[in-house]
């Protein structure tokens, strides 16, 4: 009897394995090598970026008559997953770009500020960036204190947002801003706001413990004015938007997770089996063995439920559990995988001349952005509640 071929949840199509080689090898040829020096100078590679755009990365996930490649989110996980391998600087700057930058824009942009600014982000002319966090409305995003007054066919924004990621190199950013005071997170809104605006400014990020290929900066509005008609989706849902938004990003920073992850674990298999110990090779110990066990099993079941959640979003299925789930697990398994990492590596994995101690401080980064890991949990802990079974 021939029984019937077995489908896995990690299979994918021609065109998402195509994907997935092209930018493996742009990783290994094109970004590892410049790694450890980006981190080390704290340095955006804007001659990586480049090179990013000409593969039409930043457009995977995007219809084709945007200028995209109508390529779906599965397709674009795989390509931060890739990245993040080597560098999760580079992954965090494309995922930053894509599901924050420009994902709000196409989704509820409507038919003018979606043409007048997708098809830049999507070709590179312009950067993308989210202005979300404050500095005393992190995880409590609903406390935004940044304020949009309407004045005639503009907005008035004052206040500051912190942490934003390419911020330095953006040119348009997605904001939230409170447009009402008197309905708490219903009065806050949404907001297109173009670079080049008086009363819009930078300030220098701070010097960071990971990521630090990646660029990131405070933005000021001061009585900065933009059109009326830069409102991003209906007026007081900002907070449902960025919500929404944050589901997507969680995917991608679960991609960056899972990438750091798989890189740190090549990393140590690998010195394991060449390093001399005890009569043999490190591997040989079951201590060792054991370890690379584990480190196996958390990075398999990741890329379960990362793969799961993207391909739920491309069936246009709810997927805002499966995002938290997916970045949560990611997220913790980055953070421990590298911190064994290290531990394999000994002295050597202490030292900055090797890179698990840069992808285990990358790793931290993403128990924290677009939602902690405590978020996470209070998330996935309310929809367990609400779906109890019978």
């Amino acid at each position: 009897m021939t029984l019937p071929a077995i489908t896995r949840g990690l299979e994918l199509t021609e065109d998402q394995t195509m994907i997935r080689d092209m930018v493996r090898e742009f990783a290994i040829g094109e970004v590892a090598p410049i790694a450890h020096e980006i981190d080390e100078e704290h340095r955006f590679p804007k001659e990586t970026w480049d090179k990013i755009v000409e593969l039409g990365l930043p457009g995977i996930c995007f219809p084709e008559e945007l200028g995209g490649a109508g390529g779906d989110t599965l397709s674009y996980i795989l390509a931060v997953e890739e990245l993040s391998k080597v560098c999760g600087s580079t992954g965090l700057t494309l995922a930053a770009h894509v599901s924050l930058g420009t994902y709000p824009i196409y989704r509820w942009g409507g038919d003018k500020l979606c043409k007048e600014y997708v098809p830049r982000l999507i070709a590179g002319e312009y950067m993308g960036a989210y202005g979300l966090t404050e500095p005393g409305a992190g995880s409590d995003s609903g406390s935004t204190l940044t304020t949009a007054v309407l004045d005639g066919d503009e907005y008035i924004l004052n206040g500051r947002k912190c942490f934003i990621t390419n911020a330095n190199h953006s040119g348009v950013f997605v904001c939230t801003a409170v447009t009402d005071k008197t309905l708490g997170p219903k009065g806050i809104s949404a907001f297109v706001v173009p670079r080049d605006i008086p009363g819009f400014s930078l300030e220098k990020g701070e010097r960071k413990l990971g990521m630090r290929g990646s660029d990131w900066a405070s933005l000021v509005f001061e009585d900065a004015r933009i059109p009326k008609d830069h409102l991003l989706g209906p007026k007081g849902e900002g907070f449902k938007t960025f919500m929404q938004t944050l589901e997507g990003g969680r995917i991608s920073i679960a991609a960056l997770s899972l990438g750091i992850a798989e890189g740190a674990y090549a990393e140590c298999a690998r010195y394991a089996t060449e390093r001399e110990a005890f009569g043999g090779v490190l591997s040989d110990q079951q201590a060792v063995q054991f370890k690379l066990a584990d480190m196996a099993t958390q990075i398999q079941c990741s890329k379960h439920l990362v793969y799961d959640a993207a391909r739920l979003k491309d069936a246009g299925e709810p997927y805002g559990t499966e995002a938290s789930m997916a970045k949560l697990h990611a997220s913790e398994t980055a953070m421990s995988v590298t911190y064994d990492a290290i531990q394999i590596l000994g002295g050597f994995g202490y030292s900055r001349e090797y890179p698990v101690e840069r992808m285990w401080r990358d790793a931290k980064l993403c128990t924290i952005g677009e939602g902690t890991s405590e978020v996470q949990r209070i998330i996935i802990g309310r929809s367990v509640l609400r779906n109890l079974p019978s």
